[in-house]
């Protein structure tokens, strides 16, 4: 398959639409990742998403929409709750994902046989057109090869997916840099199941208290089905080893010059890089975590570009506010590997 790189332009936002009313697969720009869209009314479409990435069957996918009405127009939930209205009103368009009771047009290739679906409205303009030039709409994971670092510029989708996708759309570098926060209400009490750009405290201050699910911050228990993508199974990982260290920066420092040597980097905070003898990738600034979120995974995909390194350590970032979000990722990326030097 040759695939197409298009252009942020309307004539190729338009070929984009045409790929996708069709029942092909393209890589679209949003302003958290770029994901890997296709219609989501059309099973046999969706089939090929989880071909392309090697992406298990189990792993629920995320409806993309580009106009709250859509979500009667294509009947994709059964019903709205009145939470879902009140997210809806505060934070879409952005990196909001709300899972509500699914309605009779969504396959169950898009549900992973769940009754429930994942909505999504993207605030990136691209992203919004292309859906109005498909004409319907999408269903979109992230568009990279199952497991590895999420993209978040189309150079990234073309060194995973070329020749897999019928086209990449280029809309640039992604702004937040990581998966939209997903919240589900069709549960007895609104539960956060990943986190993301919208934080536990701001969707609180919309709905009031919220459950944040165990699996946020550990590892899913064996035998419990998926409810929403980035749950279930070791995600974001380069191909070296990636363990996270717990401790204060001193004390990394010292604990990651103890492991000198050519295969091992670190993967800190500005200013630590000063004082590490081993290559060092900077997320950036210990409290800065919008930062943290940004760079994390191009830098995960920098690491993969030096095949010399086999280990690195990783700074664990404080699991409040955004930095859940890292943490979230970064804990999957490590396999759950932690070291924590505050026990030792």
């Amino acid at each position: 398959m040759n695939t197409l790189l298009l252009k942020d332009n309307e004539n190729d936002i338009n070929t984009a639409g045409k790929i996708l009313a069709d029942g092909g697969l393209v890589a679209i720009p949003t302003e958290t990742v770029y994901g890997l869209a296709a219609n989501a009314l059309n099973p046999n479409a969706v089939k090929k998403i989880f071909e392309a990435k090697g992406r298990p069957m189990d792993n629920p996918l995320i409806v993309h929409i580009a106009d709250f009405d859509d979500i009667k127009r294509y009947r994709l939930v059964s019903e709205i709750p009145e939470d879902a209205l009140k997210l809806a009103q505060k934070f879409w368009s952005g990196p909001l994902t709300i899972i509500m009771p699914k309605g009779e047009a969504v396959p169950d290739e898009v549900s992973a046989g769940l009754d429930t679906v994942a909505i999504r409205f993207p605030s990136h303009k691209t992203a919004q057109s292309v859906i109005k030039a498909a004409g319907c709409p999408l269903a979109a994971p992230s568009a990279n090869i199952s497991g590895s670092p999420s993209p978040t510029t189309a150079q990234h989708v073309m060194s995973d997916l070329n020749g897999r996708i019928d086209a990449v759309l280029d809309g640039g570098e992604c702004s937040v840099g990581l998966e939209s926060t997903v919240i589900t209400l069709a549960a007895e009490k609104p539960r956060l199941l990943r986190p993301g750009g919208i934080t536990v405290e701001e969707i609180e201050s919309v709905i009031g208290e919220i459950d944040v699910d165990d699996a946020v911050l550990n590892e899913l228990e064996k035998g419990v089905k998926a409810s929403s993508p980035g749950m279930k199974y070791k995600h974001y990982s380069p191909k070296a080893r990636v363990i996270l260290v717990l401790s204060d920066d001193e004390s990394y420092i010292d604990f990651v010059n103890s492991k000198k040597a050519d295969d091992v980097a670190a993967l800190c905070y500005k200013g630590s890089e000063e004082k590490l003898s081993v290559q060092s990738f900077t997320l950036g600034a210990e409290n800065d975590y919008s930062e943290q979120a940004h760079e994390l995974f191009k830098l995960l995909r920098e690491i993969d570009k030096k095949p010399e390194i086999k280990t690195v350590y990783a700074r664990c970032p404080k699991p409040d506010g955004v930095g859940m979000a890292v943490y979230n990722r970064l804990i999957r990326a490590a396999g759950f590997e932690v070291i924590n030097l505050e026990e030792l």
